[in-house]
């Protein structure tokens, strides 16, 4: 029988590089795994559906099966996850200095949408009282002018954003034009070195393992989805794929923590592996919907809650209903 040919975009993920360079091999399948940035994955795939398989922004997937368009079905593969409290960055002269600071003050953002943005206006009301209305946002490119929102919202009533597609948040930050940013690349001012732009949290590894002591949340940005034509026609391809990624994902771990050599290019590589299974266990990366759904849930609350999604939404009917429950033997 002839394989199925599929084409995965996706980033070059230690967890997903032995699926990309054919360590992986998924039954019945021939991969053709293209290596892009997330953005033009997201852009690509949200306009066009350009790819049969591909990685995916969890909250444009969310917020799009809300509004009716449900062209894919996930599976429960989470390729990109990541506490955000390092990407908060402001101007020096604003005055800010934690996140209390910031109501009333003017906050650039890529996209309001983005789930990075997501997670963080939920941290900021959860943790620190402070409510989306409490922020004036400005949208703009990070580095590039005019940059837009991949999905198509409503701005919830009582939030206040202004586009700016003639500028960039790098630009604004750094001329004090925005008081801060949230953004998941860092700035090039920042990373020049400029002194009018810094993190809002400084020690912001501690901040992060205090916030998943207190919630254990390990934030969830992306997901993988195929094309719902492909699964309809072929339900064994959720489950093949599924099997894949997991056993790519071990291969990664196994290695990650090979103390004969190292693999990666940082003295201590074994300590972080160490410091953080002690902190989260040995699975702190988990695939699979069970395991997930407390951080779904909690993301899936947040667009509600910020008016990003109208209705809630039945987390199980959109995954691939061979990948909720596997086989044990």
């Amino acid at each position: 029988m002839k394989s199925l040919h599929l084409t995965v975009a996706c980033e070059d993920y230690d967890r997903t590089r032995p699926l990309k360079d054919g360590i992986v091999k998924p039954e019945g399948v021939e991969i053709n795994y293209l290596v892009m940035p997330v953005e033009e994955i997201f852009w690509r795939m949200m306009k066009y559906e350009e790819f049969d398989v591909s990685e995916l922004s969890m909250g444009a997937f969310l917020t799009a099966a809300a509004g009716g368009r449900r062209p894919f079905v996930a599976i429960p593969v989470f390729p990109s996850r990541t506490f955000r409290h390092r990407c908060i960055f402001v101007n020096t002269a604003s005055g800010v200095e934690r996140v209390e600071d910031l109501r009333g003050k003017r906050m650039g953002v890529p996209e309001y949408s983005m789930t990075a943005a997501v997670w963080l206006r939920g941290l900021f009301q959860h943790e620190y009282g402070v409510a989306p209305g409490d922020i004036y946002w400005v949208q703009a490119g990070e580095e590039h002018p005019g940059r837009k929102d991949r999905v198509d919202f409503e701005m919830p009533p009582g939030v206040r954003m202004e586009s700016r597609p003639d500028t960039t948040l790098n630009a604004m930050i750094e001329s004090g034009e925005i008081d801060a940013m949230m953004s998941p690349r860092m700035p090039g001012c920042f990373l020049e070195g400029s002194p009018r732009v810094k993190r809002l949290f400084p020690d912001y590894r501690r901040a992060e393992m205090a916030y998943f002591k207190k919630t254990g949340l390990f934030p969830i940005m992306h997901v993988i989805v195929i094309k719902r034509a492909i699964y309809e026609k072929r339900p064994w391809v959720a489950q093949t794929l599924y099997k894949a990624f997991c056993a790519a994902k071990e291969i990664c771990m196994r290695e990650l923590y090979d103390t004969n050599i190292l693999r990666v290019s940082l003295p201590w590589t074994s300590a972080e592996y160490e410091t953080t299974r002690d902190l989260m266990t040995a699975d702190y990366w988990p695939y699979g919907l069970e395991p997930n759904r407390a951080n779904l849930e909690t993301l899936h609350g947040y667009l509600y809650e910020q008016g990003l999604i109208k209705q809630k939404l039945n987390l199980d009917e959109l995954f691939a209903r061979e990948t909720v429950e596997a086989f044990k033997i």
